[in-house]
């Protein structure tokens, strides 16, 4: 199993305690007899490495549960029902979260663990991750090229504005054709950057 070895992400301090609740520190001959050293920061990192860690029953809990919300939030933040084109509230991710037995791993990360659900979730219930919202300005006469380039992607474009010779379209794509079509519009249309990226919301009225 691997262990987290940045000590600022689970420790409180690089200090070793012979008794932690009262402030304790445990003297450099019994951390040579136990590790062969009494430098500390390596001592906390021989002990993430090789040790147990060890939590009370309701902190582990509490953490748990609190990593478990986040991970729906996430969900919730990435996705929709494609049947009502609506958002998922909080809520309605947790239970379907709970109906496929999701449990969380407290040594992987919260966003790993979203896309993982995200995609078994995807298996039983209708949810799809919500479309990429992409800005480009680019000239006029580029548009054709565009419209040839956005069929590949399945992308579909929501407004498409004019200001002099430059167009403004808005468009919605799925996240996974996001770094092809990037590079593509950039290598080979003549955009005008920045480009304005984000996951959208749907309305039930779109």
């Amino acid at each position: 199993m691997n262990r987290e070895k940045d000590l600022d992400k689970v420790l409180q301090s690089h200090i070793v305690y012979s008794n932690v609740s009262k402030g304790v520190l445990e003297k450099s001959k019994y951390l040579n007899t136990a590790f062969e050293t009494d430098d500390q920061t390596n001592i906390c990192l021989e002990i993430l490495d090789k040790g147990e860690l060890q939590v009370a029953g309701k902190e582990r809990e509490s953490q748990l549960s609190s990593q478990f919300q986040d991970i729906a939030t996430i969900v919730t933040q990435k996705t929709y029902n494609p049947e009502m084109n609506r958002p998922y509230t909080i809520s309605m991710i947790e239970r379907l979260m709970h109906d496929i037995h999701f449990a969380v791993d407290a040594n992987s990360g919260s966003k790993k663990q979203a896309l993982e659900v995200i995609h078994e979730l995807h298996k039983h219930f209708p949810i799809k991750q919500s479309p990429m919202r992409l800005r480009l300005t680019l000239p006029k006469q580029e548009f054709s090229s565009l419209m040839d380039k956005l069929n590949g992607w399945n992308a579909k474009i929501v407004s498409k504005n004019q200001s002099g010779n430059q167009l403004i379209v808005i468009l919605y794509f799925a996240c996974s054709q996001f770094r092809n079509c990037c590079k593509s519009l950039s290598i080979n249309l003549q955009l005008i950057f920045p480009v304005f990226v984000d996951s959208c919301k749907l309305d039930g009225g779109n």
